[in-house]
């Protein structure tokens, strides 16, 4: 399967969202016999078909609210509806935006909304707060994948920004490049697709970065190799990177991952849609469904079981279907009730379930399968390090990138290694870090000794720097409240000279309640926050959440302490890691 690869066009779609009628073709929701028996029997049903009609229609090739749905919508949606967002690429009306001085942009309120907002469809964001002028470009990776040459374009391209570029590897397992100027976009845009990159559909309204295992294709103890799914979702979701209107006015983002191995790397119960491994009776191999599984600021939840299962090599249609029934049913008013769990819970999970059917080509979807190939319990495996393959004679190397942050001549570095050690390929992880595969066994120590592991990016981090996670924070991003990976690095030196811990400590860091820093998973978590120190003084802090898990018992955590301040967070952590964690003081006190 590796050598799958799809084109649509959003014309060769099926209009399955706007279908209304069995198979029979007997209307869905009429009832005459019960309408005329009870009025307010028909007066439920009515409501209940109006509530199902879809909310978007399509028009020109593109997907847009109707007017009869658009009373109480949010502000993002209004921009939409303004202008179709995709248009900057699939007409090329990037061409033209880019030719204007950021003079001429701020004069007209189109324009900012494009440069603000509606960029985020090619993958670029403005960072009007901080970084005025300068955006970030955000790639489309299909499970983390990504090779030598991919790596010293990316490299090439923040190289010419000085300090204000770098590049951050993400908790959707893909680059964010920084420091962009916009006159630059066309050519690297244009970089990109020589070099088999997009960034197509990668922000706002549109499905997210496919994730996978890491060690898809290389790790002895897979279940599946990723590999060719994640790579068929992506190019289903964007047409071949053409650009899929099907799929780009969505009521909110949507993550999807592909579950490989019994280590659960791609963190499934925080996907919109999880295929989970299991077998059919009569040894068909295939997927369960998990769906719902969200951050935001006002409520977190985890995925439930959808009741399906599809076969191996038929993964897109159910695929196509949710996105469907989420694109047509969805709220598009808060903004912070619109991720797809919310529908799940108005609709109930049989309902939703019964319209995902209706969108499926057949109208029929099997129900789960009980016999799932992930064990029910399983310890988490650490893939840092050099670890033997399931290939003779080869191993992959596990590296830590402090908080994910890297820089130009250190992405210029791991190409070579990767060119010189292994086969010329990267793979990029949830948790910000890196693995270098194929490396034949004689080579191992050699890589080992070279300078860029031993003195910045190491195989062997400290149990507590190599859970470390941290979300761009407020260097960068205008929705951040406080700075996050400087202070990640800071905050966890100090807890390492108060006390000793025993076992590895997932502590994760996010800016904002948007929690792009995952701290509900963590073990210990913190999301930034701005409070009062002792003095009364308002300085900036975080929330600490504590008790997240992932893997085969995922949970998320709960709420320990609110607005610490960010100076006092050292003695609180430690405190944190001796009760709960095992942990050993040092000769410090611990306050």
């Amino acid at each position: 399967m590796s050598s799958l690869s799809v084109k649509f066009s959003a014309a060769s779609l099926p209009d399955r969202g706007v279908a209304s009628r069995s198979e029979t073709g007997k209307p869905r929701f009429a009832s005459v016999r019960r309408a005329m028996a009870s009025p307010r029997a028909a007066e439920a049903e009515k409501s209940n078909a109006d509530r199902l009609e879809p909310r978007v229609e399509e028009r020109n090739g593109y997907f847009v609210v109707k007017e009869k749905f658009r009373e109480g919508i949010n502000p993002q949606e209004k921009l939409k509806i303004e202008k179709e967002p995709m248009k900057l690429f699939i007409e090329n009306e990037i061409e033209d935006l880019v030719s204007l001085p950021f003079e001429a942009i701020e004069k007209s309120k189109l324009a900012r909304d494009d440069i603000d907002v509606r960029l985020k469809w090619l993958g670029l964001f403005h960072r009007r707060k901080h970084h005025y002028g300068r955006f970030m470009l955000r790639l489309k990776l299909p499970n983390g994948v990504t090779t030598s040459d991919q790596t010293r374009f990316l490299a090439s391209v923040i190289g010419k920004y000085g300090k204000d570029g770098c590049a951050d590897v993400t908790t959707r397992q893909n680059w964010q490049i920084r420091g962009v100027i916009l006159p630059d976009v066309p050519e690297i845009l244009k970089g990109l697709k020589e070099v088999g990159l997009t960034s197509l559909q990668s922000g706002m309204d549109n499905v997210r970065n496919p994730v996978g295992n890491p060690l898809a294709g290389i790790d002895p103890l897979e279940i599946v190799d990723t590999r060719p799914y994640t790579n068929l979702l992506s190019h289903y979701i964007t047409a071949d990177d053409q650009g899929n209107p099907a799929f780009t006015n969505l009521p909110r983002k949507w993550n999807v991952c592909v579950v490989g191995s019994p280590d659960l790397y791609e963190h499934p119960h925080i996907n919109d849609l999880a295929y989970m491994p299991a077998a059919k009776e009569g040894g068909g191999f295939g997927f369960n469904l998990m769906v719902g599984g969200f951050f935001s600021p006002k409520r977190c939840a985890e995925a439930i079981p959808l009741d399906a299962w599809v076969p191996g090599d038929d993964i897109l249609p159910v695929c196509g279907a949710i996105l469907e029934t989420f694109r047509d049913l969805g709220s598009r008013g808060n903004r912070q009730k619109t991720r797809m769990m919310w529908l799940i819970d108005e609709l109930g999970i049989e309902a939703f379930r019964e319209e995902v059917v209706k969108r499926m080509p057949q109208h029929h979807l099997e129900r789960s399968s009980p016999q799932s190939l992930l064990p029910p319990k399983w310890d988490r495996r650490d893939y840092f390090g050099a670890h033997p393959q399931k290939q003779h004679g080869y191993s992959f190397i596990g590296i830590h990138i402090p908080v994910g942050r890297i820089q130009a001549d250190e992405m210029f570095e791991l190409a070579r290694l990767s060119d010189a050690y292994g086969s010329g390929e990267l793979r990029l992880t949830v948790e910000q870090n890196v693995v270098i595969p194929n490396i034949e066994n004689s080579k191992v120590d050699a890589l080992l000794d070279e300078p860029l592991l031993r003195d910045r990016f190491s195989p062997g981090p400290s149990l507590l720097t190599g859970g470390l996670v941290a979300c761009t924070g407020n260097q960068f991003c205008g929705q951040a409240i406080i700075e996050t990976k400087a202070r990640a690095l800071k905050v966890t030196e100090e807890v390492q000279r108060l006390v000793s811990v025993r076992q590895p400590v997932r502590m994760h860091w996010t800016g904002c309640p948007n929690s792009c820093g995952q701290v509900q998973v963590a073990d210990i978590g913190f999301m930034g926050c701005m409070t009062r120190n002792g003095e009364g003084k308002v300085v900036e802090g975080a929330d600490v959440y504590v008790g997240g898990r992932i893997g085969c018992d995922s949970h998320l955590g709960d709420l320990y302490r609110k607005g610490v301040p960010c100076d006092e967070l050292a003695p609180l952590i430690a405190q944190l890691l001796v009760q709960k964690f095992g942990a050993v003081p040092l000769e410090q006190k611990i306050r």
